[in-house]
């Protein structure tokens, strides 16, 4: 007895820890949250209807039936119900039915890009009601919002009035990316040269958190910014101190900000040159790099026969500097060759460790003339490039001084087009 005492009491104390979860996602703050939580908690309703009657029955069956039970009906013969088969078979069916016109009819009223009709369950959106815009970018590791109808920018703070539709448009500076405000909507990805849109709307004030729910590299967990919720005037009030506190944000300045960093406190910028998300979203802020809509329109006539060439680092695109040493090229202020390992990387090696197959040499390749053998059957490139084990001797037959001469099969003619031999066609079926 005092053994499931304290077992009872251990399972409480564990689920005492659930308190300091976060509900956010059952208990939203905005309207599009609101319905995917109502969609989620229909979905668990359907498919318990099922669970828990099969659960209860196992239980039932398991204890009706037991070996000690005398009193049960024992008949090893039944084999078939109609009707049990009837009411196996009816109750899932009809759940996938109803669980697949739920899912097709709030896949299309809670599609991201689909703007909102309403601003909750009572309050549709009118035709005077205009959406707030708001450009988001992300960043390593952080987030960057344009307010294009504003002026403004931010990075890692993000604000909107109250009862107020919002439409977001994503691209990425970086890597693939996610964009999630659980009290607000569903996440969205956020890609490179792409530009993905999510609506929604936020019905309460507060401050909510908002992060980044695809992984990206060593900077992923600190990806975070707040999103206030602001009646309208406490969003204007925010807009001015934004003006008041913030610099001026241009090409040279979002460079820098572009730069790969952690846990980046929040930025304000007063004003924003134009078209400079434009450029983000084309991948081409840094001078000198050709944008996504050239390189379609390039694409749409065919493609470049000349000069394609002089195209090549317009077309290279990795200014945060992620990959910088890793095989990309002059491009990238880099003249590591691809796949380059240390020494030719210039990095230093990871390990002291001798790798298999290689044996050490402290004084290096062997040099030779140019297109000629080198030492300990080394063969010399005209670049100076030695490739070891390309010599006369390993190689049967690779002899630049005189032609190969290839043994002659027994019985074969000489060809008529190349003067050696080779057995006929009707030889090599003979068996």
């Amino acid at each position: 007895m005092r053994a499931n005492v304290l077992r009872i009491l251990g399972m409480l104390s564990l689920l005492g820890l659930l308190g300091g979860c976060n509900m956010v996602v059952m208990s939203p703050s905005g309207d599009v949250a609101d319905q995917q939580r109502d969609l989620i908690v229909a979905s668990t309703l359907l498919m318990l209807i099922i669970i828990i009657p099969v659960i209860a029955a196992t239980l039932l069956f398991a204890w009706r039936y037991r070996a000690s039970n005398k009193a049960a009906t024992y008949d090893p013969d039944w084999h078939h119900s109609t009707g049990l088969e009837v009411l196996i078979w009816t109750a899932p069916l009809m759940i996938i039915i109803a669980l697949g016109a739920l899912t097709w009819i709030s896949t299309h009223l809670l599609d991201p890009y689909r703007p909102i009709e309403r601003l909750d369950a009572a309050r549709p959106v009118t035709a005077d009601m205009k959406p707030l815009t708001v450009e988001v970018v992300a960043l390593d590791w952080k987030w960057m919002f344009f307010y294009p109808e504003l002026g403004i920018a931010t990075v890692n703070e993000l604000a909107a009035p109250v009862d107020r539709p919002i439409a977001f448009k994503l691209t990425s500076a970086a890597i693939m990316n996610s964009f999630y405000v659980p009290a607000l909507a569903g996440q969205i990805y956020a890609m490179p040269g792409m530009e993905t849109k999510l609506h929604a709307v936020i019905n309460q004030p507060g401050v909510y958190d908002g992060f980044s729910a695809n992984y990206s590299g060593s900077g992923f967990s600190k990806m975070r910014f707040k999103f206030h919720g602001l009646d309208t005037a406490g969003f204007d009030a925010w807009v001015a101190k934004v003006k008041a506190e913030g610099q001026p944000l241009d090409r040279a300045r979002y460079l820098e900000v572009e730069k790969p960093s952690e846990a980046e406190p929040v930025h304000y910028y007063a004003s924003v040159e134009n078209g400079l998300y434009e450029a983000i979203l084309g991948m081409c802020v840094e001078p000198g790099k050709m944008c996504m809509h050239e390189m379609m329109m390039i694409d749409a006539k065919g493609g470049v026969a000349e000069g394609h060439e002089a195209n090549r680092e317009r077309l290279v695109h990795d200014r945060t500097g992620s990959h910088e040493g890793f095989g990309y090229g002059s491009g990238h202020k880099s003249e590591e060759a691809p796949g380059a390992t240390f020494p030719a990387s210039g990095r230093d090696a990871r390990s002291d460790e001798q790798p298999e197959g290689m044996q050490p040499d402290e004084g290096g390749p062997a040099k030779a003339p140019a297109g000629g053998s080198g030492q300990n059957g080394t063969h010399v490139m005209p670049s100076g490039e030695t490739m070891p084990g390309m010599s006369h001797e390993s190689m049967p037959g690779m002899n630049h001084d005189a032609p190969a001469e290839a043994p002659a099969s027994e019985g074969a003619e000489p060809s008529t087009e190349t003067g050696s031999s080779s057995p006929a066609p009707d030889q090599l079926n003979q068996r």
